[in-house]
């Protein structure tokens, strides 16, 4: 499957997801996921779950991390869309957070995180393959950006579905998932 075909059947696939099977399978990779043995975190970058998209909560996951590692310092994305790259900002309790024009949710801070000090990532995707490949909404925002990240940093994609075979034109810019985390599995790449 081609990224462009694979975009546009898990688009279709996410949109007819009920409410209730949204709540049970967040619950469900919450669970797989406090099954990894991760190493202690200071830094995580994460994302805010686009509703509208029925992408997999997040929210929890970093609950769990902060539980887990009591210092944690969260960033999330800001988009530049002239430039086509993206920013991880800290954020905490008290930082307000805005929705940018494509309605992602976006923190309104001015502290970066730096991208060789992130532990862990947790990557949004639309699908991934049998490799770790991810196809996302077709921008590059994560590619580029985890291409400034540490060769240790780990990549952890969330989806409600199942690795397709392979992803065909995948290529030498595309970074792949160190993980992805299903709502009845865990995938290691």
């Amino acid at each position: 499957m081609t990224k462009a075909e694979a975009r546009k059947t898990y688009l279709r696939k996410r949109k007819n997801i009920t409410d209730k099977e949204k709540l049970i399978w967040n619950d469900l990779i919450l669970i797989q996921f406090q099954k990894l043995k991760l190493p202690p975190v200071s830094v995580a970058f994460s994302y805010i779950e686009m509703s509208r998209q029925k992408e997999v909560k997040a929210e929890s996951i970093i609950s769990f991390l902060e539980f887990k590692n009591p210092d944690l310092r969260v960033a999330y994305p800001v988009c530049n869309f002239q430039t086509w790259t993206m920013d991880a900002v800290i954020a905490d309790e008290n930082t307000p957070f805005v929705e940018n024009r494509f309605g992602a949710i976006e923190p309104d801070s001015d502290e970066l995180a730096n991208p060789k000090e992130i532990d862990l990532v947790i990557v949004p995707l639309l699908c991934f393959d049998l490799k770790g490949y991810r196809v996302g909404y077709g921008k590059g925002f994560y590619d580029k950006y985890l291409l400034e990240t540490n060769s240790d940093t780990l990549k952890i994609g969330l989806s409600y579905f199942a690795p397709i075979e392979k992803i065909l034109d995948s290529d030498e810019f595309d970074i792949p998932l160190d993980y992805c985390i299903t709502p009845g599995n865990i995938y290691e790449f």
